[in-house]
Formats: C-alpha cells, sequence, structure tokens
C-alpha cells in the first residue's frame, strides 16, 4: 500500500498535543533542519554534526520518528554487525484539523495529488514562459546588433539601439504571469468544487 503524504491529525487526540511538543523543542527542530539539508543521516552522525550529545539525540529522533515526521525503515550493519537506522524527512503535509476527522482523510487524499499537479503544472510553465522569453530576447538582440553593424554611421547605431530595447524591455516587464494564474485559477476551481459538494451534502441529509 502507498504511503500516505500527509499528517492527518485532530486536536482531540492525544497526538496533536505530542506534535506540538516535538515541534516546540530546539533540539527536534535542529534536527528536522539538518535533514531538511541531508537526504539521510544516522544518530551518531547528527550528533557529530550539530554537536548535541548522542543521548539527547537519540530521545528526540525517537519522538520525530513516532510522531511521523521522519521515517526510520532505512538501515545497514556495522562492520561489528550491529544495525544502523538511517533518518530521513517524511516529507509529509501536516494538517490539524480542530473537529471529528473521520472522511476528511479521503478527501485529502483526493485533494492533495491535484494540489501537486497544479504546483507542478504551474513550474513547468513558468519555466517555459522564461526560456521563450529569453529567446525571444536574444533573437531580438541579434537583429539589432545585425543592423548596428551594417550601418557605417557609428552616431545612427546609438538610437537604432535604443529604440529597438525599450520596447522588448517593456513587453518582457508588463507580460503577465501566466504560471501564477494558472494556479489560482486551479486552486478557484477546487474551492468552488468543495463548497458546492458541502452544500449538496447538507441538502441531501
Amino acid at each position: 500500500m502507498a504511503e500516505e503524504s500527509f499528517l492527518l491529525v485532530s486536536l482531540k487526540e492525544e497526538k496533536a498535543k505530542k506534535l506540538a511538543q516535538v515541534l516546540s523543542n530546539d533540539t527536534s527542530r535542529k534536527i528536522l533542519e539538518y535533514l531538511t539539508n541531508n537526504k539521510r543521516a544516522t544518530e551518531t552522525e547528527i550528533s557529530k554534526k550539530l554537536s548535541i550529545p548522542l543521548s539527547t539525540v537519540h530521545y528526540n529522533i525517537a519522538h520525530l520518528a513516532s510522531s511521523g515526521l521522519i521515517n526510520n525503515n532505512e538501515f545497514n550493519y556495522s562492520e561489528k554487525g550491529k544495525e544502523v537506522i538511517h533518518y530521513s524527512l517524511s516529507n509529509k503535509y501536516v494538517i490539524i484539523a480542530p473537529n471529528n476527522i473521520e472522511g476528511l482523510r479521503e478527501k485529502l487524499q483526493k485533494i492533495l495529488p491535484v494540489i501537486a499537479i497544479l504546483s507542478f503544472g504551474s513550474f513547468i510553465i513558468s519555466k517555459f514562459g522564461t526560456l521563450s522569453n529569453n529567446g525571444f530576447m536574444l533573437s531580438k538582440v541579434g537583429e539589432s546588433a545585425s543592423r548596428m553593424m551594417a550601418d557605417e554611421s557609428i552616431a545612427e547605431m546609438a538610437p537604432m539601439a535604443t529604440q529597438q530595447m525599450i520596447p522588448e524591455i517593456t513587453t518582457t516587464v508588463t507580460e503577465p504571469n501566466i504560471a501564477l494564474w494558472f494556479f489560482i485559477g486551479g486552486f478557484f476551481t477546487l474551492t468552488i468544487y468543495f463548497l458546492w459538494q458541502k452544500f449538496y451534502n447538507r441538502k441531501k441529509s
């Protein structure tokens, strides 16, 4: 079974209290920050890099693992045959619900992949738009350079270069952010859909 991409906790659950305690702990936050910059690490490595006693690291990692914030499913064996666990971030959305979470988990399983797709689509569109603009600008600059080289008078080159570059710069600055509007539009559509679904369920009940 695929691992869930989110950690759903109700305020009524004891787990919410434990999660709050873990996140408010300075050492736990340092460990999370270290694992953010490093794909995986052992307790000994974390202890040495952060200059924290090994016993303290072990205590905090145990709480981080039980809270679902880090993974401890990777290991190898040392030269002495001892099992050495490698820890990594779980990379999950942490969602705290104020009331009953029955049924909410299924809804989140549907909406989170859509949000991820919207974010990825926005990123691709943004990158494509940047490359297109850069290519367009380079093309125009090349045309301007060719024209300037063809002219014999240096006095005529400067006005020509200025006239060619200013419109293109203005176009680039004023061009709308397509990726941003794509994400906003998709998110707005999802919001309307779930509001309508909520209204429909109330009316049905």
